[in-house]
């Protein structure tokens, strides 16, 4: 099965960490980026749309067919954020544009980056999590062909992309260690990528995806 994939976030970490993934991969074919400044990318399987208000889509629901998967990794951080607007750029606008590619878009798989602790419940102290597991619940509601909660934890970006925070560099030489050490909490964002493309190819048993299930569904 080739793959025709909308990925979204891809001037973040994990998002550009997809794409550069997507892009090398033999079973992606084609990539459409939405963005709200260009990305910075070239190459033969890449359209980019640059698009401000992700909560009006109408003026580019004409292109956002004839996709089978859809990469979501936009996101905010919590901190600083009332629940309130934390939900509406959490929930209302991944659910908004969910909800329009699942009409568009049957046979589609749908990926989203939410994050170890996600409270599935909505009941938990913690805000940030509340409104992931809301959205977690939503997004597996909605008609896709299957829907994937992708949980990591700690991330080691990829070497060489512009997008990952200066931060993560002083921790990359400790990601062998760590990763011995902590095997639960920790995944390579190369291989978050192929197992978001292996979701499409292969399947995956199981809806919500911590770390351990990401590294099992890239090594398939």
């Amino acid at each position: 099965m080739k793959i025709r994939a909308i990925i979204t976030g891809v001037t973040g970490m994990v998002g550009e960490g997809v794409l550069h993934e997507c892009l090398q991969h033999p079973d992606v074919e084609q990539v459409l980026v939405i963005n709200r400044k260009p990305c910075g990318f070239s190459h033969p399987k890449l359209t980019e749309i640059i698009h401000k208000d992700f909560f009006d889509l109408s003026a580019i629901k004409s292109q956002l067919s004839n996709y089978n998967a859809c990469y979501f990794c936009l996101g905010v951080s919590s901190g600083g954020l009332k629940e309130e607007e934390y939900s509406r750029l959490s929930f209302d606008l991944t659910v908004h544009m969910a909800e329009m590619l699942a009409g568009l878009n049957p046979d589609m798989v749908f990926c989203y980056v939410s994050g170890m602790g996600t409270d599935s419940t909505e009941l938990g102290k913690r805000m940030w999590a509340r409104v992931k597991g809301k959205t977690e619940n939503h997004l597996m509601q909605l008609p896709f062909k299957k829907a994937y909660m992708f949980r990591p934890a700690y991330i080691n970006p990829i070497k060489g992309l512009k997008n990952t925070h200066k931060s993560y560099y002083a921790f990359m030489w400790l990601f062998p260690i760590l990763r011995r050490l902590f095997p639960n909490v920790t995944v390579s964002l190369k291989e978050l990528g192929i197992a978001m493309i292996h979701t499409v190819t292969k399947g995956y048993d199981q809806s919500i995806l911590e770390s351990k299930d990401i590294k099992k569904l890239a090594k398939s």
